[in-house]
């Protein structure tokens, strides 16, 4: 899936657009489809991965398919690193 970084609400310097992709790619990671209904008729999906060097990763993003736009990417809170811990201990 291609990524398109255009007009990002994030300092690509502290996140790379690779760890992105390494996210996007984990085995394991958690894609969730928010709930609400959006006016412009969007669905943005949340992201829960980890980098190969093992930097966890919450992303919101918006895909058709082919191309990925990622919204926001930030480092997991504790909260949401408990939550991928829960979901990843369900897979061994």
């Amino acid at each position: 899936m291609e990524l398109d970084l255009i007009d990002v609400n994030f300092d690509l310097k502290d996140i790379k657009p690779r760890e992105i992709e390494e996210a996007l790619e984990d085995p394991f990671a958690l894609r969730i489809l928010p709930d609400a209904e959006r006016s412009d008729g969007e669905s943005r999906f949340f992201a829960l991965g980890r980098t190969v060097a093992d930097r966890p990763l919450f992303l919101c993003f918006w895909s058709n398919g082919k191309t990925a736009r990622i919204i926001a990417a930030r480092t997991m809170s504790e909260a949401e690193q408990r939550f991928y811990e829960r979901k990843y201990a369900e897979f061994k």
